[in-house]
């Protein structure tokens, strides 16, 4: 709040100094001074009260993607950056679950960051994700945030949710030979955390000249691979920025901030906003989602 106080304060200081080197007489200017000072604190209130409103608003993004070779189509849900802990609880988490079983997806995927406090407090919010319904099965990819918490007491944790944790490994999905491969990385925070360190080589075993969606929390992990015969990306981490203008900052750090991206000719890249919030429970230019993926040939 302090932040977005400051951005709007400085537009405030802006104009004021216009206002100061206008030919308005003083009481014009006075005038003009007071109805500034009163629509940028009206300024401040509605943007910050706009903020908290759409980091509890979580919309649907629906997006077709154009997969090669893929016989039938099939529907995707991701979720991505819930952060469980602190102001994201059990209830958050129940009517998340309500939304996406509505929806009756194909798979639902977790892209990292699902948990952010110690696992003792977060089981009961975790324990509602039981309760996903897909037809091929629900997966989920650790982020760096998991790595602060004990990453293997969660995977194992989440493992036990009817939620199946890729770990350098890839299952298939769909009717045989009219599906696809999802593969799934540890996230590229575990190189510097020294153990669950991502294997894009072991994640793509057997999956070679098969529809292929890759699972990496990261967007920047595709800088750092080769993705040729990876058909789509799934990425979260960015929040889409969150709270303008965090946005060109984090682009500064990752190759894309959200949505569709075609990274090559053959590889897309689609970045989840996040469907939580980290840290203040704001949001703004960046709203909470939960993403639609339909593929199709």
């Amino acid at each position: 709040m302090i932040f977005l106080t400051f951005i709007i304060t400085l537009f405030h200081e802006f104009i004021s100094f216009g206002l100061s080197k206008t030919k308005y007489t003083k009481n014009r200017r006075e005038f003009f001074k007071k109805s500034l000072d009163i629509s940028i604190v009206s300024a401040v209130i509605a943007t910050n009260a706009k903020a908290i409103d759409n980091a509890r608003d979580i919309e649907l993004e629906v997006v077709d993607v154009k997969i090669k070779n893929l016989k039938l189509p099939y529907t995707i849900v991701q979720l991505s950056d819930i952060h469980i802990g602190g102001l994201i609880t059990k209830d958050f988490i129940k009517n998340l679950v309500n939304k996406v079983n509505i929806l009756n997806p194909d798979v639902v995927v977790i892209t990292g960051d699902l948990v952010d406090t110690k696992l003792e407090y977060a089981k009961p919010a975790l324990d509602e994700l039981k309760n996903i319904n897909s037809k091929y099965g629900n997966f989920f990819i650790v982020g760096n945030h998991e790595y602060f918490h004990g990453v293997k007491p969660i995977i194992d944790y989440v493992n036990t949710l009817n939620i199946k944790t890729l770990e350098n490994e890839n299952v298939y999905i769909g009717e045989k030979d009219r599906g696809f491969y999802l593969c799934g990385v540890y996230d590229r925070f575990g190189n510097r955390y020294g153990s669950f360190k991502p294997n894009i080589q072991k994640a793509l075993q057997n999956s070679q000249n098969e529809p292929t969606v890759l699972l990496a929390h990261q967007p920047k992990f595709i800088e750092e691979i080769n993705t040729q015969g990876i058909d789509l990306i799934l990425c979260g981490h960015t929040h889409g920025g969150q709270i303008f203008p965090f946005n060109f900052l984090v682009k500064l750090q990752q190759p894309y901030v959200k949505g569709l991206n075609q990274h090559t000719d053959s590889t897309q890249v689609y970045v989840n906003k996040g469907t939580g919030f980290w840290g203040p429970p704001m949001r703004l230019g960046a709203s909470s989602e939960i993403t639609i993926l339909k593929l199709s040939s």
